[in-house]
């Protein structure tokens, strides 16, 4: 029985998350002081790649369990550097 994917929920959520806090870094024009934006770019594309591949493993059966897998290991990848760039923006700016 196969059970729902919830990293696609939960990745979309989380590369909404990154991309508010890179444009609120370019509007405050903090981002040329600090990597915190780069850093949140990097988790912005590990966290698109999990929704992609969560995606295609909800679409193709016959591979499901390997892409879910990647999925999964990109998944927390982005969200650990998303948490690197939280800690690196509070750390320069507190």
């Amino acid at each position: 029985m196969k059970r729902p994917s919830h990293i696609l929920n939960a990745a979309s959520n989380l590369l909404g998350i990154a991309l508010v806090i890179i444009a609120g870094l370019n509007l405050s024009h903090v981002a040329s002081t600090n990597f915190a934006d780069e850093i949140a770019w990097v988790a912005a594309v590990c966290l698109a790649t999990s929704c992609l591949l969560s995606y295609l493993a909800i679409r193709h059966d016959n591979r499901a369990d390997s892409i879910e897998k990647w999925a999964d290991r990109i998944f927390l990848l982005g969200l650990a550097t998303l948490v690197g760039s939280i800690i690196v923006l509070a750390t320069t700016n507190g």
